[in-house]
């Protein structure tokens, strides 16, 4: 006689059961959980493979729309273009 301890399941019952299986939905949900942090949180190669700062051709193309649309006059383009050469 095992007193409970055997392989039959009298000792816990259904009880038992139900313990066991809210268990192991939360061990399976915690993994879960993990994995979905451990790729939302991860650097994507987008972000990596951007550009630092904005390139010397771009800036002379923004200054260019800007006299374009009038936002500036010919004496600050022009002021503008000759730091933007300058200080390559």
């Amino acid at each position: 006689m095992m007193y409970g301890y055997g392989y039959d399941g009298a000792a816990w019952g259904v009880g038992g059961w139900i313990i066991m299986v809210i268990v192991m939905l939360l061990f399976w949900g915690a993994v879960v959980a993990v994995v979905i942090a451990a790729f939302r949180h991860r650097p994507s190669s987008e972000i990596s493979s951007r550009p630092a700062a904005p390139s010397h051709e771009s800036a002379e193309r923004i200054l260019n729309e800007r006299f374009a649309r009038g936002e500036i006059d010919e004496t600050e383009y022009r002021a503008r273009r000759t730091t933007l050469r300058n200080s390559e």
